[in-house]
């Protein structure tokens, strides 16, 4: 994506998620400035961060509730293609959830508004090989030289590219105790991955990255296996019984779970009918036509059932 094509969509952002005029300049930027010392006590709120790392500058942001004492959970939530941060923590709500039940929520910016997850995927981070694995090791090394972490309760979650990278973290780091992609599969190799919960949403009718696998639609042309066979593939991972099925929403929502041992669980929840988006989500069309989102399924609250995930699997 050119430079201007690049300003064009932050423009877009911006405007519909209403983000302050100074978190506009600073999504606007190529170079991010540092809003604080790169080490150091993490303050209450919304702070931002930048240093470098393989030759280029990266940045990042963190919510801290207020008043938020002793070892405390970290999760970190990876944007989707042409997202940011920034608007991540606008959209989705876990400030929300972190304010409500005393956690750290992590938001790295994608080198040029992508991840590059293994597989060919995706943008000018897989064509120029950027170590996002190398990145987001050393965030939370960062955030935990700043703050009380508990390091058994590291978790990260995402949509879409956001969604492939928390399984490629899965993959190449033994940092997470679980992760919850939505709207996402897996590519690349892995190889030897450490056991993990995971918990996976997605919709049967999302055309980016298909639910029964195969290429999907947009820039991208993401090519995955089929959502129930990476899911399958991590209850072997981590010697899990044979998962139990449930339905709600008059059977909308499909539930499969499965025990594994060291009270690990894998979980996978299907949205009949449902695109790719993030349930649970404001509806905004602006954005979610600049993000290339659908329009988000009402009546699962993605953040909530995810953050509830990952506070019963440290």
């Amino acid at each position: 994506m050119s430079r201007r094509a690049r300003a064009t969509v932050v423009a877009m952002v911006c405007l519909a998620v209403a983000l302050s005029a100074g978190a506009c300049r600073r999504a606007a930027s190529s170079a991010a400035a540092s809003s604080g010392p790169s080490a150091g006590a993490i303050p209450a709120g919304s702070s931002s961060y930048s240093f470098e790392i393989g030759g280029l500058q990266r940045t990042y942001h963190v919510y801290r509730p207020p008043g938020l004492t002793g070892p405390a959970p970290l999760v970190i939530f990876l944007h989707g293609g042409y997202g940011s941060g920034s608007q991540a923590e606008q959209y989705y709500g876990w400030d929300q959830e972190a304010a409500a039940h005393g956690f750290l929520v992590v938001y790295p910016d994608g080198y040029d508004r992508a991840w590059n997850t293994g597989g060919g995927c995706c943008g000018i981070p897989a064509s120029q090989d950027v170590d996002d694995v190398a990145f987001i090791t050393a965030v939370v090394a960062r955030v935990e030289a700043g703050a009380p972490v508990d390091r058994h309760r590291v978790f990260a979650t995402g949509i879409s590219n956001g969604g492939i990278m928390a399984y490629r973290l899965a993959c190449s780091t033994t940092l997470f105790a679980a992760v919850g992609p939505d709207s996402a599969t897996e590519l690349g190799s892995c190889d030897a991955p450490a056991p993990l919960s995971v918990i996976h949403i997605h919709g049967t009718a999302d055309q980016r990255i298909p639910y029964g696998g195969g290429t999907g639609s947009g820039s991208a042309h993401i090519d995955g296996p089929a959502v129930p066979t990476v899911v399958a593939g991590w209850r072997r991972i981590d010697g899990c019984a044979a998962p139990t099925q449930a339905s709600s929403d008059g059977g909308v929502i499909s539930t499969s779970t499965a025990t594994c041992p060291d009270g690990r669980a894998v979980e996978l929840i299907t949205v009949a009918g449902a695109g790719h988006q993030w349930p649970g989500s404001p509806d905004r069309p602006v954005i979610q036509k600049v993000l290339g989102l659908d329009t988000p399924f009402p009546n699962l609250d993605a953040t909530d059932v995810i953050w509830a995930f990952f506070a019963a699997h440290p």
